[in-house]
């Protein structure tokens, strides 16, 4: 006989639908898995993260970066919107550039100290795979600009291009890094119950 239960479970077998936890239908939480999970940083990483001063580079020139990004990205939208302002905008994206290169290299060097790989690390793979995305739009830009390839708003929506995907990949950052508070709270609050 065919119950209710069995019919959901039939039913979820059935769907491929990535949405129906938010239609209300196979909402399970697998808290074992959960609690399983590898946490980001080993003990060992984490000494060596907090020990590094490739970490305080980090976290120095982040903030400095997304400054510099909002700057810019108000520069650009205002050439976009009124043509005037090109040299500035410009600069501003060569600037917001630079500091993406030099985050990107200091953050090999620290991926290098704490995981031992200059990059693809397990545990901030897909951020450095999506990294090598806003790399190559932002190289694509100087490229773009100082070749003379396209006119001035081409060049200035293949910015916009290369700031969405550094939006995405800045927040890939932010939740890896409260993933990692996460999993600190964790584990203190393991070693304080024990």
């Amino acid at each position: 006989m065919l119950t209710m239960n069995g019919l959901s479970g039939l039913l979820d077998a059935l769907d491929a639908s990535p949405w129906g936890a938010t239609s209300g239908r196979a909402v399970r939480h697998n808290r074992e898995a959960i609690a399983a999970r590898r946490p980001l940083y080993t003990p060992e990483e984490r000494r060596r993260r907090d020990a590094s001063p490739w970490t305080l580079v980090q976290g120095v020139l982040a903030p400095i970066q997304f400054a510099v990004f909002l700057v810019s990205l108000g520069l650009v939208l205002n050439f976009l919107a009124t043509g005037n302002g090109l040299a500035v905008a410009t600069a501003s994206v060569v600037v917001k550039t630079a500091l993406l290169y030099t985050i990107m290299l200091t953050g090999c060097v620290w991926e290098k100290v704490v995981f031992g790989r200059w990059l693809f690390a397990p545990a901030f793979f897909w951020e450095d795979v999506f990294s090598m995305l806003v790399l190559a739009l932002h190289s694509a830009y100087l490229v773009a600009v100082f070749t003379g390839f396209g006119d001035g708003q081409g060049q200035m929506l293949l910015a916009l291009a290369a700031y969405a995907a550094y939006l995405v990949n800045a927040a890939q950052f932010l939740m890896k890094l409260r993933a990692a508070r996460l999993d600190e709270a964790r584990t203190n609050s393991r070693g304080v119950a024990a």
